[in-house]
C-alpha cells in the first residue's frame, strides 16, 4: 500500500523529556549540559536522515535554554537575523545547516569565530551528512567538525513498537502489537509522524465508541487519504 501522508499536528512542544532516546543516550547528556552550561564544549554538530529527531533535539534545547530566562535563538535553513554573540547568549540553534545560502555560510562562519573567542555561548547545528561531507564552504565545514560531532540514531522497529506502547499506556489505553507493525507497515515511519497519528487513532476511537484494532485503524485511515 503507498505510504500515507496525513496532515496531523503534533500537540506537544519538543523537549528532551518527549524525546525518546534509543541509542542516543550520550548526545542528550550533552544536550543537557548545553542547556545548564555544564560543559566547557561549545559547539556540537548533529547529523541523520529526516526524521531521525534533530529538529525535535534543536527545538527542545532551545526551548528549555528560554525557560531557564536565558537568550537562545532556533533557526532552519537560514539565518534571518544579526545575531549578536554577547553574554546573554547561552544558545544558537541552526537546523539545517545544508540549506544554508552562501550569505547565511558566510554569517554562521562569522558567529562562529565570534563564539570560539567570547568562550560563552554555544552553538548547536545540524545537517544530514557529517560535516567533511556537507556541500558547503571549506572554512566553514572544518569549524563544524572541530566540536562534538554525534549521528543521531534512528529507533529500531521494537523501539517504535515500544515508545507507541508506552505512548498510548500514558493515554490509558492498551496498544497492540498487530497495531503498531501495521502502522509501521503503512503510514510514514518516523516517529513524530507515528505519535501524531497515534494521537488521532485515540480519537477516532473515542469518537466512534470502538476499541483500537488493526480494522479500526484501516478504516481511519482510509477516511485522512
Amino acid at each position: 500500500m503507498k505510504q500515507l501522508l496525513l496532515d496531523i499536528k503534533p500537540n506537544e512542544k519538543p523537549s528532551l523529556t518527549n524525546f525518546v532516546t534509543g541509542r542516543n543516550s550520550e548526545l542528550v547528556q550533552t544536550l543537557k549540559n548545553v542547556i545548564f552550561a555544564r560543559d566547557k564544549e561549545q559547539f556540537v554538530y548533529i547529523w541523520g536522515n529526516s526524521g531521525c529527531g534533530k529538529s525535535h533535539l534543536l527545538q527542545a534545547v532551545v526551548g528549555e535554554v528560554l525557560q531557564c530566562e536565558y537568550t537562545a535563538y532556533y533557526f532552519s535553513g537560514e539565518i534571518t537575523s544579526n545575531i549578536q554573540t554577547t553574554d546573554c547568549l547561552r544558545c544558537l540553534a541552526i537546523d539545517d545547516v545544508d540549506l544554508l545560502d552562501n550569505e547565511s555560510q558566510i554569517t554562521l562562519f562569522n558567529i562562529y569565530n565570534r563564539m570560539k573567542e567570547d568562550g560563552c555561548s554555544s552553538l548547536l547545528v545540524s545537517g544530514s551528512l557529517p560535516p567533511v561531507q556537507l556541500n558547503l564552504r571549506r572554512d566553514l565545514v572544518t569549524r563544524l567538525g572541530w566540536g562534538l560531532v554525534y549521528q543521531v540514531h534512528e529507533l529500531t522497529e521494537d523501539e517504535k513498537i515500544k515508545a507507541l506502547q508506552q505512548k498510548a499506556a500514558e493515554r490509558g489505553f492498551v496498544l497492540k502489537k498487530a497495531v503498531c507493525r501495521y502502522l509501521l507497515q503503512h503510514t510514514r515511519r518516523d516517529l513524530p509522524s507515528l505519535m501524531m497519528i497515534l494521537d488521532a487513532l485515540d480519537r477516532f476511537s473515542l469518537a466512534h465508541q470502538r476499541q483500537i484494532t488493526v480494522p479500526l485503524l484501516k478504516e481511519m485511515l482510509s477516511s485522512l487519504s
